[in-house]
């Protein structure tokens, strides 16, 4: 009879804990977003920083696509990569950042299911691309330092729509992986995002599947994805400086500096905030936001400006086209 009692009692227990773990569980419709911060005074204050620095994305990158396109002197395969990476520096903080104003200007704080869904995809997509567009724009001034003679012929119109192509199709394809199994996700424990994005990482902590497979996934994607375009744009670099420091003259030196300098610097800023964004140990969450932001608005910001300070071309081109404007009025 003790032995009846006690298994009966062990499985009251156990039933109760079932339903306790049941009502935990949450089939969502929507999320909240929290935003960047939780006090009022500062949200302010980030949202209309978040605002400006959009703006200045916005007209930095639109500048640099039509001085490419008006200006014949920058129809090259180095000036069509940065076209893409100016399409991808428009849209990855569209993408991130529109939210942020949406709960700014309205107060609106909930994303629908499928537009947080949406949100994840286009931002995994814009981000694989970014390196692997970055490491085909490495190549292009690995050929361009090192066989100069050979440039017209390697980097001709078929390979750079080539490469272009790969870029975008194969990072659309590892992210539709990504969301694939993120749909397998049933339930969640809440639908409150303590976040200014849906991101990936967050929705797999407040999921209650089993989240063991997207954990494979997102590792061997973040393995396959970063080590071999950095191993790849380091190997380049080595080259290119080695070539470099093999010119006689200064002047060469100094002018094939310049021709990769600019991409160098976009490189070295992209690693960074990776760096700083995902292998950091992991603080508060306000830190974490930091650093997101810092990736998904600082970096696209400043990139259309590198190329315009440390690029005499761009430089020769803005003022080819002020001239052309001044004299037309």
């Amino acid at each position: 009879m003790y032995f009846l009692i006690h298994y009966v009692q062990h499985q009251h227990i156990e039933l109760s804990q079932t339903e306790d773990k049941m009502k935990n569980k949450t089939m969502v419709t929507y999320f909240l977003l929290k935003g960047i911060s939780d006090v009022p005074e500062l949200q302010f204050l980030t949202s209309i920083l978040v605002f400006l620095i959009y703006l200045i994305i916005l007209g930095g990158n639109t500048t640099i696509l039509l001085l490419v396109c008006l200006d014949f002197h920058l129809h090259t395969p180095m000036y069509f990569f940065l076209c893409n990476l100016s399409i991808l520096n428009i849209s990855s903080p569209t993408v991130t950042l529109h939210k942020v104003l949406v709960i700014f200007i309205t107060g609106n704080h909930v994303v629908p299911f499928t537009s947080c869904i949406a949100q994840v995809y286009f931002y995994a997509w814009f981000s694989i691309n970014e390196l692997i567009l970055l490491t085909a724009m490495s190549y292009d001034r690995y050929v361009a330092i090192c066989s100069p003679l050979h440039y017209s012929s390697v980097m001709n119109c078929r390979v750079c729509f080539g490469l272009a192509t790969f870029c975008w199709s194969f990072s659309l394809l590892q992210a539709l992986l990504l969301i694939i199994i993120l749909l397998q996700l049933s339930c969640y424990t809440s639908n409150i995002i303590d976040h200014f994005l849906c991101d990936l990482l967050v929705l797999k902590s407040i999921s209650c599947s089993d989240t063991s497979i997207l954990e494979l996934v997102i590792f061997t994607q973040g393995t396959l994805l970063a080590i071999p375009p950095f191993l790849l744009t380091f190997i380049s670099y080595v080259f290119i400086i080695a070539t470099i420091l093999g010119i006689k003259s200064s002047s060469g030196r100094s002018k094939a500096f310049y021709t990769c300098s600019s991409h160098l610097t976009v490189v070295a800023l992209l690693y960074t905030s990776l760096v700083c964004q995902y292998l950091t140990p992991s603080g508060t969450f306000e830190s974490t936001k930091l650093l997101t932001l810092l990736n998904t608005a600082l970096v696209p910001m400043l990139n259309p400006f590198i190329y315009s300070l440390k690029n005499n071309d761009v430089k020769t081109a803005i003022l080819r086209r002020m001239t052309y404007f001044t004299s037309m009025s």
